[in-house]
């Protein structure tokens, strides 16, 4: 009996555990839930980073948030949430934009950088998307504090990202487009562009040794 009752507790006790980290994933994708198009990346890399100033592209058009988001293909995780919540704006379209018919020739955000940019490191084994925004996104550290310092968010960071899908029809032109939230910065790296930062160019303990009075 003794066995038995233990055996018996501990699948109670497995079954709390359990339970515990259903209501906290439960509490932690709820939005994801409620919001079918809207995905919080895993550690994804920033490129072409205007996160900080909106931008015009072609110096006519409204300025834009805006960042390249590239998704390590390893991240599968991530991966099917974005085709997830990309199908599911694909259906809002369906609905709403595009008379009850998914269109021809459909644009869709998450493309592959070994077949589109074949000859930059920075894609390779990954896919990636581009998110804009006509309003600033949140930027936090790992602590969820603001970043204030603009030069701690830039092209070649590592960050998670909140990003929702949505249908477009402009122009002829139909699709499914990425609208940038938030960012969180969840570590540095080497930045693209071909552009150093001061802080590693100059990272060693400088002492005034070569230098005497000048006097």
């Amino acid at each position: 009996m003794g066995d038995i009752a233990d055996a018996y507790i501990d699948r109670i006790l497995m079954g709390k555990a359990t339970a515990g980290q259903m209501n906290k994933r439960r509490k932690n994708t709820m939005s994801t839930i409620n919001q079918p198009t809207k995905v919080i990346t895993g550690k994804c890399r920033l490129s072409y980073s205007h996160v900080w100033d909106a931008v015009s592209i072609d110096g006519n058009s409204e300025p834009k948030f805006g960042a390249c988001i590239i998704v390590p293909k390893s991240d599968k995780a991530t991966v099917k949430k974005i085709r997830a919540a990309v199908e599911a704006a694909v259906q809002d379209g369906i609905k709403s934009k595009w008379r009850g018919k998914k269109p021809a020739n459909l644009k869709l955000p998450l493309r592959d950088g070994d077949e589109e940019r074949p000859d930059d490191e920075a894609f390779a084994g990954c896919y990636f998307l581009n998110a804009n925004s006509k309003i600033r996104p949140g930027i936090i550290d790992l602590a969820k504090h603001e970043i204030m310092d603009t030069s701690e968010v830039y092209s070649g960071c590592y960050c998670r990202f909140s990003v929702n899908f949505y249908p477009f029809s402009t122009s002829g032109n139909n699709g499914v487009a990425a609208g940038l939230n938030n960012i969180q910065k969840v570590a540095d790296g080497a930045p693209l562009g071909g552009r150093s930062r001061a802080e590693d160019d100059f990272d060693d303990d400088y002492e005034d040794e070569d230098f005497g009075d000048l006097d």
